[in-house]
């Protein structure tokens, strides 16, 4: 059956209350500055479970007014997010508001569920219109009942921790239990300032690049991290052993010697900062090995090093110009891999989000997974619905891929594309 995806409407949700003339103008922080013109996506499966009213009784309408009047509210509390764009310095805070899409789709959740393929996830988000919009949902209501959240943020404003707790905000304001969720914190730009005489960020497109994705149970992850144990790192982490899988089998297709792994520095920084903090507060560290390290326990060993030597030599510096320094230095770093085609493979962790306990008033999601992919050579892992399992996917070249998604040890510990347990 061909799968078709129908706008029912779309529009605009501006805030609730308008932002006070003294919030208008909100400053990027430094790490805003360097990112990307492009979107984090999230998209949030919800089933017709039987814990809660079946979605199937309730119009979607009404379900829709929920999502919109919560958003509503919610922007007024994350007003940065219904700006626009001013400069590379600053967003200009109007309540121009979010880009709102409500579909409707002629299939089953559980015919999505079944083997979920990228270039069908990708229609249950919303579609750029216009440019300067920084927040995109869309609401996408399956024959059966099921739903999908999907949600599109500016990487300008937002790094995978504040995408998180924007979900996490919007879905308690819905639950009416908003009060209890964290409130975005704004002061990242007084310790991190903006340089103005850095040049505007370029988009990234990779469309040579293929992703798959692999599933790793928690039973299989606790005999990976035994078997990744060492004398130097006795009790490696779930997001290392699995890293260092990834990272050791794509070494066999293309020899990637160095891994550059994204770090939430919230709570690694001295003085650490709020972890409701709003924006962008991540670094990168790069992890290096040599053409013979090829076992497991070495590439953890390295991972851990980078992690320590970030801590050592950076957590104290994370102010004015001392930051400039470092970020410099750091972007430079990874500016070089690409300028002289060296190998290397990237990671983002979004493990410990709490993005499965979004309940907008139906439960709890079935499903949570990343939206679009672009970069090539990047992996972003997520956890499974349990909490123990995690769920990567791999992005790489065709070519690549062809000989990766064959590797037998990988497949030892994880698992192609297995069905979503609904």
């Amino acid at each position: 059956m061909e799968i078709k995806v129908e706008i029912i409407k779309r529009e605009t949700i501006k805030p609730s209350s308008p932002t006070p003339p003294h919030l208008r103008c909100f400053d990027l922080c430094l790490i805003d500055q360097l990112q990307p013109a492009s979107f984090i996506s999230l998209l949030l499966f919800y089933s017709n479970n039987t814990d809660h009213p079946p979605l199937t009784h309730v119009k979607s309408a009404e379900i829709s007014h929920t999502l919109k009047a919560s958003l509503s509210e919610t922007l007024t509390r994350f007003y940065p997010l219904a700006g626009k764009v001013k400069d590379n310095v600053s967003i200009e805070c109007s309540d121009d508001g979010a880009d709102y899409l409500e579909v409707q789709v002629n299939c089953r959740l559980s015919d999505i569920l079944e083997q979920p393929e990228r270039k069908l996830l990708r229609r249950f988000l919303p579609k750029e219109i216009d440019s300067s919009c920084l927040l995109l949902v869309q609401a996408s209501f399956f024959c059966c009942g099921g739903m999908a959240i999907g949600v599109r943020v500016s990487r300008r404003l937002a790094d995978a921790s504040t995408a998180s707790m924007l979900i996490q905000a919007w879905a308690g304001t819905a639950l009416g239990s908003g009060e209890a969720v964290l409130l975005p914190e704004f002061g990242v730009a007084s310790r991190l300032p903006p340089r103005r005489e850095l040049s505007a960020t370029r988009s990234v497109n990779e469309k040579s690049a293929v992703s798959r994705r692999y599933v790793f149970d928690a039973s299989k992850i606790a005999t990976l991290k035994a078997k990744a144990a060492s004398g130097s790192v006795p009790q490696p982490t779930r997001v290392e052993a699995v890293s260092a899988l990834i990272w050791k089998c794509a070494r066999t297709v293309s020899r990637p010697s160095k891994l550059v792994q994204i770090m939430n520095i919230r709570k690694r920084v001295v003085p650490p900062f709020p972890e409701s903090s709003f924006g962008n507060l991540m670094c990168l560290f790069v992890a290096k090995t040599g053409d013979r390290e090829t076992e497991l326990q070495g590439l953890v060993i390295e991972l851990r090093k980078g992690i320590e030597a970030f801590t050592e030599n950076y957590a104290s510096k994370f102010q004015g110009d001392e930051a400039f320094s470092v970020f410099g230095e750091s972007y430079k770093e990874i500016d070089n891999l690409y300028a002289e085609s060296i190998h290397f493979i990237g990671f983002s962790s979004w493990c410990r989000f709490p993005l499965y306990e979004a309940d907008f008033g139906w439960g709890k999601p079935t499903w949570v997974t990343v939206g679009d992919l672009v970069h090539k050579n990047f992996i972003v892992l997520l956890d499974t619905r349990d909490g123990g399992g995690i769920e990567a996917w791999v992005t790489l070249s065709e070519e690549d891929m062809a000989l990766f998604e064959c590797d037998k040890e990988l497949l030892e510990f994880a698992s192609l594309n297995p069905r979503v347990k609904n």
